[in-house]
């Protein structure tokens, strides 16, 4: 299985393209500057050889066909054709309360992540404007959404509420919800298999 993982900006996309089969990174790269003067793609092979490409990037949906064309391409790319791809992962910032996990993007989805954009206003909008360019360019392939907040929803109401009426956090969905979740996940995990002990009950405080 090769998956594709995308993280959108407000200017930029970062990407990286994973074959499962054998844990390699196939390709990975940068977008910077998108809509902005000088925009420019940055791709690394998987040999570990650069190239850049300058263009005219006007938003999200060029920066991602960008992306698949230089992944699909003779010259560059590590795929004959987009088919190759079997799903796309992306990093959305803001889950809120609902998602506690990963789930797969449905219409449904997209409409309450469309909701929470008032709680990550710099974020969510263009995490949503990637999985718009995927639907468009890449009609039907699966697309899973990984949350930053999915991780700290274990917190208690005691943890997690402000010192505000209550009437605020139940109308506004004001809380703590915690954040850059999915490092925490990895620096923890990693830091229980280092000290060789179980991940379940350990107090653990990531520096990231």
């Amino acid at each position: 299985m090769k998956i594709l993982v995308l993280n959108c900006g407000s200017s930029s996309i970062k990407y990286q393209f994973y074959s499962l089969a054998d844990n390699r990174i196939l390709a990975k790269g940068i977008v910077e500057k998108i809509g902005m003067k000088g925009s420019f793609l940055k791709h690394e092979k998987e040999s570990g050889q650069k190239v850049m490409f300058k263009g005219e990037i006007l938003d999200h949906n060029i920066g991602i066909e960008y992306i698949l064309g230089v992944l699909s391409s003779s010259k560059h790319g590590c795929i004959s054709s987009l088919d190759e791809i079997n799903a796309v992962g992306h990093r959305v910032v803001h889950g809120g309360e609902q998602f506690s996990e990963s789930v797969l993007i449905t219409e449904e989805v997209i409409q309450v992540l469309e909701k929470f954009v008032e709680l990550a206003p710099l974020h969510n909008p263009p995490n949503l404007k990637g999985i718009y360019a995927l639907k468009s360019l890449v009609p039907g392939i699966p697309q899973v959404a990984v949350f930053d907040t999915a991780f700290h929803h274990t917190m208690p109401p005691h943890a997690f509420m402000y010192a505000i009426p209550y009437a605020l956090y139940k109308k506004y969905a004001i809380r703590r919800y915690g954040f850059h979740g999915t490092s925490h996940r990895y620096v923890s995990s990693r830091a229980c298999e280092i000290l060789n002990v179980g991940p379940n009950r350990q107090k653990l405080l990531p520096v990231i």
